[in-house]
């Protein structure tokens, strides 16, 4: 929902009636003038989520949008299913924040994935993806009508600014010692952002090294219980969900993510403006962010061993992550929301006549 929200004050500041549909119980918007609540649920074949589309489909007959933005793969495509009967249909941007389909996937799952991009291709006016794989694979099979790369679609980095004395505050909440060497995961749980490989890994790594894990998601349980087996639970700390995350970039010496794939993750680009050198699976979206040796280290997906001679180096060398840390903040400039926002809005608003009815749904 952050993501989101200075958009739509961008569109509103314009003079466009905002509705947003989303998944659940409705958020507290004030930046959007309606918001509608879907039936969506994360299995694609789940009835309900036919329920959200056809809710969809009378949405935009009975609203005369005159543009559609939509977010996440299972939304995107059943947004795009409600509007292919409509004619005049409004236009549709898909914002693409990482296909699912790529080679570690397994082959039926990914034929059907493309499947679905590709189906509703005809219904996506403008196609907007954030790394360079993805850019190609919709490119090569035609995934928009348009087709267009962005640098995410930018991050507040304002309030990652942490007040004077923040890190010492909280190593004493946590109980760690000046000593300690802090990692940091902020991601939902789940098989794809892959935590177990990270508690598992702790196990080879000297005792000094500790590792916070905020978030939630579904294999949160299992991942305590897993610390636990392991002996590890004064080392790994789940803090939960954190609405301030300013604090915790300060907290700690150096950012991890084991995941399997990426868009352009947004806790990646955080920990890079925090000053914090980033040790990343070599995916998309952590090699489009990230140098090998410059802005970062990079090791093989799944590779528990080199992720640990990486988080070594940082410990041997304790010149490497100021080093990287300071050419990290440098780079992490372009993704800010100030640079990026004026641009995405740009590519929005050439799909809509300038005497469009100003109303917008944001998805």
């Amino acid at each position: 929902m952050q993501f989101h929200r200075a958009y739509l004050r961008a569109f509103q500041a314009r003079g466009w009636e905002v509705h947003v549909a989303c998944g659940g119980a409705p958020p507290a918007l004030p930046e959007a003038d309606r918001v509608i609540s879907l039936p969506f649920e994360k299995k694609m074949t789940a009835p309900a989520n036919f329920r959200a589309q056809a809710q969809l489909r009378r949405l935009m007959r009975e609203e005369g949008y005159a543009l559609v933005i939509a977010h996440t793969s299972l939304a995107a495509f059943f947004t795009r299913r409600a509007a292919a009967p409509l004619h005049p249909r409004p236009a549709i941007v898909n914002v693409a924040h990482g296909y699912l389909f790529g080679d570690r996937t397994p082959a039926w799952k990914r034929a059907i994935l493309l499947s679905a991009e590709y189906l509703t291709a005809p219904q996506t006016d403008l196609l907007l993806t954030m790394n360079t794989e993805d850019y190609r694979t919709a490119c090569r099979y035609h995934l928009g009508r348009r087709v267009e790369n962005i640098p995410g679609i930018g991050v507040d980095f304002s309030r990652l600014d942490a007040p004077p004395g923040a890190s010492d505050a909280l190593r004493a909440t946590y109980g760690f010692s000046p000593d300690d060497f802090v990692l940091l995961y902020a991601a939902e749980f789940s098989a794809r952002k892959n935590q177990t490989m990270l508690i598992r890994a702790l196990s080879s790594l000297p005792e000094r090294v500790k590792l916070v894990l905020p978030g939630q998601g579904a294999l949160l349980d299992d991942c305590r219980a897993l610390a636990a087996s392991l002996h590890l639970e004064g080392r790994v700390v789940f803090p939960g969900q954190v609405s301030d995350m300013a604090g915790l970039y300060a907290l700690c010496d150096a950012a991890v993510s084991a995941s399997r794939s990426e868009g352009l993750p947004f806790n990646v680009m955080e920990s890079m403006y925090a000053g914090l050198p980033v040790v990343a699976s070599a995916v998309k979206g952590h090699t489009d962010l990230l140098s090998d040796g410059l802005t970062g280290l990079l090791y093989p997906f799944g590779d528990a061993p080199a992720f640990c001679d990486a988080v070594t180096k940082l410990l041997e060398d304790p010149a490497l992550p100021a080093a990287l840390g300071r050419a990290a903040h440098e780079a992490a400039a372009p993704y800010a929301l100030s640079r990026v926002l004026p641009s995405v809005m740009e590519r929005y608003l050439s799909l809509v006549p300038q005497e469009a009815k100003p109303v917008s749904a944001s998805h």
